[in-house]
């Protein structure tokens, strides 16, 4: 990454990661926007002195280490990092720190990044891992924005850039509708593949399509097709283990004729036996190098939004929701975003609408509001409707029947709206499309970066209420807008609340840390937990999931334990910590809303 912001945003077929030739406008603008809206600079000299070193390794043996890492991959795949951070945007992104930085940014950064070149490259990283006993820490991209980046949770550590030479589509399969991905395949790189196949299939994407297609589905990241679950869709890995050891799941732990890889690698999800693919999901068991997914056939669909006009329908439109979704009358995972994301996500700042840095008050939402189009609103649901047109007309007019229970509740499709407006962006996403649209409600602060809180609650309106009220109560107390959307399914939703701060405000970074700290607190003592959680918060997040002495995390750590004894493998990932780390002044709580150093106090 240069950080040179005049040059047209790289363009897929330039590199791994750019922005596919469909989105090149709107990518520049994208990017104009963010950058515009900086006040940081592009990059300033670092205040510590030297190269971040690993924990407890002196600079001769790091020195040594790095010396035998590039005769084995070659000095031009070993990278010391000691030059200045950039943070840079979504789509040149850091490997070296977070660029959403909430601690100091010079606080989680890495010693050096190592690009394997392949499965057998990434092998070799884990047997030079052990034997000099420096922690590594992969990523496919680094774009895992919201939840620590690129950042190792361990300063110091090596990065293990997986996404920089490991990015190709090694299959698509139009008869068995499935593919295989390396880590640095996108979701706009799969779909361009796909596209120029002409294949009849989708993809499911999250809101952005920079990311890895691999590693959303390993941190268990969600969509909105009837594929929205990504771990779910997926159909066998290959992983490398700790100890340097390969490892395939599924189907493909059985060779296949003469050698090659199993013909039903990609059709069924399981092998003989237990099943091991989901302790390589937010975990740090293994490496995954190489995965299977199932792509869902095109089909017709049909987008729209539903709007509903007062705060106190909340509750009400999450039972009328619950049936639909059980009974299969919702074509998708649908979302229910507070009409403050129909202001943030225009790209306008706050400032637009607001004067001050205080949240704004419900009045000057609803003033805002009435100027966009879809109107005075207290909530917005976003769904799509899949199938041949008569059964998607059926089941809309099932929906809007339901929904006309709640007085005031309109109805919008895409030719409703103009074609600058949301819903056009989620007909895209929800029809397999993978766009840049939701970078925009960064603009909302300078600097914008941000946290996500996702907890996990019943389709059930006091269970969706109790949460809500937690956490729009904490919001106000520490001074931040609220924004939520609601993935809604049959039976449980993920609620998302995105701390959107100015990552130049130290004041805002610590009043983000209390909130998020206070917010897992508050939910987890009403028995809502997090699916997902930012690497800093991970250590509080796994110690709510404590029934019974915390039975889950013994089991976790006798895991790491037999299969990471030198606990090289990302120490503390998803609040996992090898035996050599646990219990020495690592790990973070409730009462660390002080990151501004991370690791035993000396």
């Amino acid at each position: 990454m240069t950080g040179n912001t005049t040059a047209p945003v790289p363009s897929l077929d330039e590199v791994y990661n750019g922005a596919p030739r469909r989105l090149a406008k709107e990518a520049d603008a994208a990017r104009a926007r963010l950058l515009g809206n900086k006040t940081l600079p592009n990059s300033q000299p670092r205040q510590r002195a030297g190269v971040r070193l690993p924990p407890d390794t002196t600079a001769e043996v790091f020195d040594e280490a790095i010396r035998t890492l590039k005769q084995k991959l070659g000095a031009e795949n070993v990278v010391v990092n000691d030059a200045p951070l950039v943070d840079g945007w979504y789509l040149e992104s850091p490997n070296t720190h977070d660029a959403f930085h909430i601690a100091d940014q010079e606080e989680l950064v890495s010693s050096a990044a190592v690009y394997p070149g392949s499965t057998e490259d990434v092998q070799e990283i884990m047997r030079w891992a052990n034997k000099y006993a420096i922690p590594v820490y992969p990523i496919s991209l680094g774009r895992n924005v919201g939840y620590g980046g690129a950042a190792p949770r361990v300063p110091g550590s090596v990065v293990i850039d997986l996404g920089r030479r490991m990015h190709k589509v090694l299959n698509v399969d139009g008869e068995n509708a499935s593919c295989v991905v390396e880590p640095g395949v996108t979701y706009f790189k799969l779909y361009e593949e796909i596209q120029a196949r002409g294949l009849p299939l989708w993809i499911d994407c999250p809101d952005l399509g920079g990311g890895s297609v691999l590693g959303n589905a390993i941190d268990r990241g969600v969509g909105y097709t009837p594929y929205g679950d990504h771990f779910a869709a997926h159909c066998g890995m290959e992983v490398v283990l700790p100890s340097g050891e390969l490892l395939r799941t599924g189907m493909g732990a059985m060779p296949g004729p003469g050698g090659s890889d199993n013909p039903t690698w990609q059709s069924f999800q399981h092998a003989f036996g237990p099943a091991v693919d989901g302790i390589f999901s937010q975990s740090n068991f293994g490496v995954v190098t190489k995965m299977g997914f199932h792509l869902m056939p095109a089909a017709n669909h049909q987008s729209y939004a539903f709007t509903f006009p007062e705060d106190d329908d909340f509750a009400r439109i999450i039972d009328i929701i619950r049936p639909l979704a059980q009974q299969g009358v919702l074509g998708n995972i649908p979302q229910l975003r507070s009409v403050i994301q129909e202001l943030n996500v225009t790209g306008q700042p706050k400032s637009s609408f607001h004067r001050g840095a205080a949240p704004m008050t419900r009045e000057e939402i609803r003033a805002a509001a009435r100027k966009l189009p879809l109107g005075e609103c207290s909530w917005v649901f976003y769904g799509t409707q899949y199938g041949p047109p008569d059964a998607v007309a059926a089941q809309l007019a099932l929906i809007k029947a339901a929904f006309a229970a709640i007085p005031g509740a309109r109805l919008f499709l895409p030719q409703d709206v103009p074609e600058t407006h949301y819903l056009h962006s989620r007909a895209l996403v929800c029809g397999g499309v993978p766009v840049l649209r939701e970078l925009d409600w960064l603009n909302w602060v300078p600097n914008g970066a941000h946290l996500f809180f996702s907890p996990i609650a019943p389709t059930r309106g006091r269970d969706a209420r109790a949460v809500h009220d937690i956490i729009r109560a904490l919001h106000a107390k520490y001074g931040f807008d609220l924004f939520p959307t609601l993935c809604v399914a049959g039976r449980e939703i993920h609620y998302i609340a995105n701390i959107i701060y100015d990552r130049a405000d130290p004041d805002a970074k610590r009043r983000a840390v209390a909130l998020m700290r206070e917010m897992i607190a508050a939910c987890a003592e009403r028995g809502f937990g997090e699916y997902r959680t930012h690497l800093l918060f991970a250590d509080q997040v796994a110690n709510t999931y404590n029934w019974n002495d915390g039975a889950l995390m013994k089991f976790n750590e006798t895991i790491k334990d037999a299969l990471d004894p030198n606990g090289v493998l990302a120490p503390g990932r998803n609040g996992i910590w090898p035996k050599k780390f646990r219990g020495k002044g690592w790990e973070l709580g409730k009462d660390d809303v002080d990151l501004s150093r991370i690791g035993p106090k000396l």
